[in-house]
């Protein structure tokens, strides 16, 4: 690629507003701030000074205005002098990670938003593969051309930008186009394989697991600015997601000679009040639904719309104990497992995070086990004093396990 932004066209309302409502954050390294996150956070992996972090925003700002990747480079060395700032790796490197990352995920962010705003007319996407990337992956070559509706669940994680490089981009098709293509219809999505990746080994906060599609480098399994219009808050599973048959036991038995879980919690205080609004409260959730990361690094988001059915605003009845301790296996489990599930109904398939944990109730003298699961298929959570369900959902990448665990 060349030192310029050519590659696209004059930056839009739409791209700069992106750039312009995000928050400074201050990270010692690159999984800091993590996929989705950077939606609303600005960053540059081990910038932890406030004046730096500004210094910084306002050139990579000037970026979509036409500021060439060498221009970029002056103003960079400039400030990497004045500030004294030391960081891994080449210089020429770093700069252009920062400047490409931030004009691509920018431009593909408002890009959505467009296609967003266009769905009724045009409902159809097209991959499309830039010719530009000296060394393509196979994979994202295999997507070029591929004409899915904008609502297929495949956009969620494969909508560009997919990779360090990548300049992918998306047009939108209406009905003639799809015909004038030779096509009665969307094409099949893809079958998505699901890979283990382990990321941060040098970050100052250690390594962590994440499941990403393959062809997918891992922080860009996300649609850059979705998050903005689309409320990642997980719908509740089913009827009833405390239902006995919310969660279904995988069809495999977790391997032989899993060590034993730690000791049971004790009861927390009794909740008072509202117990959807307490539920809410411990993820600093409100009316505006929040982010919350767990003990393994991996991010959730809590809303009300938790406990609204689409088709039903009445919602479900639900039990202040059973809420109060999903909130617990959530915020300090025993174990939090990842696993790739196929959904026969939904014809794909989905990550499953679970959080276990085991609580001892003073007025019983068998602890509960209480799972709380979710992904893209919604929500579900399980109190019962039948442990089979909790040692049936270990099983899968093991992503956290409290201490204390043998």
């Amino acid at each position: 690629m060349a030192g310029d932004t050519s590659w696209i066209s004059l930056p839009f309302m739409e791209q700069i507003g992106f750039l312009k409502q995000k928050v400074n954050v201050k990270t010692e390294g690159w999984t800091d701030v993590y996929g989705p996150e950077h939606d609303t956070q600005f960053m540059v992996a081990g910038v932890n000074r406030d004046d730096l972090l500004a210094d910084i925003r306002a050139a990579v700002e000037r970026i979509p205005q036409g500021q060439t990747l060498e221009g970029f480079r002056k103003e960079l060395s400039g400030l990497i002098a004045r500030y004294g700032w030391s960081f891994n790796g080449d210089f020429n490197w770093r700069s252009r990670i920062i400047y490409e990352t931030n004009l691509r995920t920018s431009y593909m962010a408002g890009r959505f938003a467009q296609l967003m705003a266009i769905r009724d007319t045009h409902p159809y996407w097209r991959y499309v593969h830039s010719d530009a990337v000296e060394h393509p992956r196979q994979l994202h070559l295999d997507w070029d051309g591929l004409v899915l509706r904008w609502d297929d669940p495949w956009w969620e994680a494969h909508f560009p930008v997919n990779a360090w490089g990548c300049q992918c981009g998306v047009e939108a098709l209406t009905e003639d186009d799809l015909r004038a293509l030779g096509k009665s219809g969307p094409d099949t999505a893809p079958p998505v394989n699901y890979v283990t990746r382990i990321i941060g080994k040098r970050s100052p906060g250690g390594p962590r697991t994440v499941i990403v599609p393959e062809g997918i480098d891992p922080g860009f399994e996300y649609t850059p600015g979705r998050s903005l219009l689309i409320s990642e808050v997980p719908p509740p599973r089913g009827g009833n997601p405390l239902s006995i048959h919310a969660i279904t036991p995988p069809d495999t038995l977790p391997e032989s000679g899993q060590p034993p879980l730690p000791a049971p919690q004790p009861e927390p205080e009794a909740w008072q009040g509202n117990v959807i609004d307490s539920f809410l409260k411990t993820f600093q959730a409100d009316v505006t639904p929040a982010a919350f990361k767990d003990m393994s690094g991996h991010r959730l988001v809590f809303g009300r719309e938790m406990f609204m059915h689409p088709d039903d605003e009445r919602g479900f009845s639900v039990s202040g104990t059973s809420l109060q301790w999903l909130s617990q296996a959530i915020h300090d489990p025993d174990e939090i497992w990842a696993q790739v599930v196929y959904l026969e109904a939904l014809k794909r398939a989905v990550v499953h995070y679970r959080y276990l944990t085991r609580i001892q109730s003073s007025r019983d003298t068998i602890p509960f086990s209480v799972v709380f699961e979710t992904g893209s298929d919604g929500w579900a959570g399980n109190v019962s004093t039948d442990e089979a369900l909790l040692q049936a959902l270990r099983q899968g990448v093991l992503l956290y396990r409290r201490e204390g665990a043998q």
